[in-house]
């Protein structure tokens, strides 16, 4: 097979980029497709803010003219004075059922990525943890969610015949809501009220939500610092994800808790689930994909756990419980009948001991894959 590899250098040439994705995956019933749109917004190099601390390429595969593959390399300066390694990312990555085509794709992002002195190659990663991130190696016929990614059985076969190893895995979780707040829960949860002052923040307003977001975000970073992946975010990274994530935040589906001095000390963040919805709007939020969006924002028996975190410093200190039973009683008060974790580390036990009290199934896998450039 003849396969021609071109770097992307217009804005044309990107939304070929994005589109090439919804050819590869017609008739998918699993795949989601984001809003165009919005992914323009994230790979400009003008438009996205992560372009000030690090820099990125993007690569098309051809054959006879057609779009056959395409995969992002990704340089992040933070991660790299993070981890005090040399160490590239590639991402966005997908190919038709061809070894070749994966093997030029990758080639030709380690090639680069020699080329300005990284030792390693890591993915598939984004620019940042709040991009998709991880390879599905379990969970092909699980619909996906919108911060996860989705590719065919036969992309880890490929990518691990191009000499890539497990770097670390991601595991996610479907959760039954029972019928009422567990006893243990709520014992918990009323004594650390009683006994440290602290409480769910009643938010209002939209308004409110992004007042809160700098403090919140501030929280964030500190919790999940040590975290594989995560790096420190610049105030305009900050600022664009907070109106990124705002969209499909509903203020009654967040639990936020504050000590006696109105200060944040835990979250707890879901979303209704909105992949169906993404689904019918087909990457276009006009003419009809705002309606979908909207009305399954308003309706819906499914959440997505986006965050859940507590201050470092007060962890152990059961202040978790209130996050449970306040997510709890918001899900009670919306009929909701379904929570879907996001990726949480394979190694993080601690995450996981709190699904022990609920009926759950785990579901789908991820994993990061890595290969030494030297």
């Amino acid at each position: 097979m003849d396969i021609k590899i071109k770097e992307v250098t217009t804005n044309r040439d990107l939304r070929k980029f994005i589109k090439f994705s919804f050819r590869l995956y017609k008739g998918n019933k699993y795949w989601v497709p984001p809003i165009i749109a919005e992914e323009m917004k994230v790979l400009r190099k003008d438009k996205n803010p992560f372009f000030e601390v690090g820099e990125a390429k993007y690569f098309l595969a051809y054959k006879d003219n057609k779009i056959i593959g395409r995969i992002a390399g990704i340089i992040s300066n933070s991660y790299i004075e993070k981890v005090g390694k040399k160490y590239g990312r590639f991402g966005w990555i997908d190919f038709i059922d061809d070894i070749e085509v994966c093997k030029k794709l990758l080639t030709e992002v380690e090639k680069w990525m020699k080329s300005k002195g990284m030792i390693a190659l890591q993915g598939p990663l984004g620019f940042t943890n709040f991009d998709p991130q991880g390879m599905l190696i379990e969970g092909f016929q699980e619909i996906d969610t919108l911060a996860g990614i989705y590719n065919y059985s036969y992309y880890s076969k490929y990518i691990e015949l191009c000499n890539y190893k497990k770097d670390i895995d991601w595991i996610e979780f479907i959760i039954k809501k029972p019928n009422k707040i567990p006893e243990k829960i709520i014992k918990i949860a009323d004594h650390v009220e009683k006994e440290y002052g602290y409480k769910k923040l009643e938010i209002k307003s939209k308004k409110e939500m992004k007042y809160y977001g700098r403090e919140l975000f501030k929280l964030i970073e500190m919790t999940y610092k040590d975290n594989f992946g995560v790096m420190k975010y610049s105030s305009k990274q900050i600022d664009m994800y907070i109106e990124k994530f705002l969209s499909f935040i509903r203020k009654d589906h967040i639990a936020i808790i504050v000590d006696k001095n109105g200060k944040i000390v835990a979250f707890g963040i879901t979303m209704p689930f909105l992949s169906k919805a993404f689904q019918k709007a087909n990457g276009h939020l006009f003419p009809f994909g705002l309606f979908y969006i909207i009305k399954a924002m308003k309706n819906n028996d499914k959440v997505e756990l986006l965050l859940i975190g507590v201050n470092p410093k007060l962890q152990g200190k059961g202040i978790n419980a209130i996050i449970f039973k306040e997510l709890m009683t918001i899900f009670l008060n919306n009929n909701v009948l379904y929570a879907e974790t996001n990726a949480e580390l394979e190694s993080n036990h601690k995450i996981q001991n709190q699904w022990k009290l609920f009926e759950k199934r785990q579901h789908k896998k991820r994993r990061c894959y890595i290969k030494k450039l030297t």
